[in-house]
């Protein structure tokens, strides 16, 4: 688990907020190369993507789940995941795409039509 301090000193701990680094898998492809990424309990809602200077920014969040019951023991909480990827030049960037199933981010990265193979007609 990775701390990250929001201010130069350390403080109470509305101050921190902990990251869990998810787990995932990198696949690829002649088009391009998909991510999946374990957040278990993240909704659409509660993920945040960025792409900036080359590098690929994937944050979400869990609620604590809530409940009329008066808890006796838990271990559900707040959840924050945060990895970040440095991409390949050969990302068209504009075209990246995601969505989230049952916990699963999965990212879309597909390369640019100038980095793909091609074949050449010979006249």
């Amino acid at each position: 688990m990775t701390t990250i301090q929001t201010a130069p000193e350390a403080k109470p701990d509305a101050s921190r907020i902990e990251f869990v680094v998810p787990r995932g898998d990198l696949h690829q492809d002649p088009d391009g190369f998909t991510l999946d990424i374990e957040m278990p309990g993240v909704g659409k809602d509660g993920v945040e993507i960025t792409f900036d200077d080359g590098k690929l920014t994937l944050v979400g969040h869990r609620a604590k789940p809530t409940s009329a019951r008066r808890p006796v023991y838990t271990e559900f909480g707040n959840r924050h995941y945060r990895r970040i990827f440095d991409l390949d030049p050969s990302i068209d960037a504009g075209k990246i795409s995601a969505s989230i199933d049952q916990g699963l981010l999965t990212v879309h990265l597909p390369k640019a039509e100038t980095s793909k193979p091609r074949k050449i007609a010979v006249s």
